[in-house]
């Protein structure tokens, strides 16, 4: 079975499990945080994929960690994936969680890169047409690379705004290579 698959079982598991007991959106927050802790610590994903690990260290260690920051469900959802050994896939089930929680709730998540940091302003601006081409509620996550030379990238919904300037660029570079404005005779 591929992660794909494992991941949003999973994800699907754990929104019954908190509809049932009425925290989705304490899930949600709890899963979030997962994740993260997932993503930012190298050590603690070498231990959960390690196969020689045993599960009840897995489990002590989850519950160190989150014990007393996530909610019963999440808890109970956490020893679950590790008796089942798929601690490897916790970062993807968290993902997948959050992407099925969104869906349920109307909210888009939206992606936009600049080369420098935006205003308030713009990014109020960014929300608000996001959220009429899409009609749902609008999560904006802006990052900055400093390696952009200009203009901006957004993604959301399986979409992708590119006007950065590089692009323009290599778009321009393409045409002129194939000069259509000479005689091909």
């Amino acid at each position: 079975m591929n992660s794909y698959r494992i991941n949003t079982n999973y994800a699907k598991a754990l929104i019954m499990l908190a509809s049932e007991v009425d925290s989705i959106d304490r899930v949600a927050d709890d899963m979030r945080m997962v994740g993260e802790v997932a993503a930012a610590n190298r050590e603690l994903s070498a231990v959960f994929t390690n196969p020689v690990v045993k599960s009840d260290k897995k489990a002590a260690i989850l519950k160190e960690l989150f014990v007393d920051r996530v909610c019963e469900a999440t808890m109970a959802f956490l020893v679950f994936v590790v008796r089942k050994n798929r601690t490897a896939n916790l970062r993807g089930i968290s993902e997948a969680y959050l992407e099925q929680w969104r869906n349920e709730r109307g909210i888009v998540l939206s992606d936009l890169v600049t080369h420098q940091p935006i205003d308030d302003s713009a990014r109020e601006m960014v929300t608000r047409l996001v959220g009429e081409f899409t009609g749902r509620t609008v999560e904006l996550h802006d990052r900055t690379d400093a390696r952009m030379l200009g203009g901006f990238k957004l993604e959301f919904d399986h979409n992708m705004y590119d006007a950065r300037i590089r692009t323009k660029i290599r778009k321009l570079r393409r045409e002129f290579a194939r000069n259509d404005y000479e005689s091909k005779l």
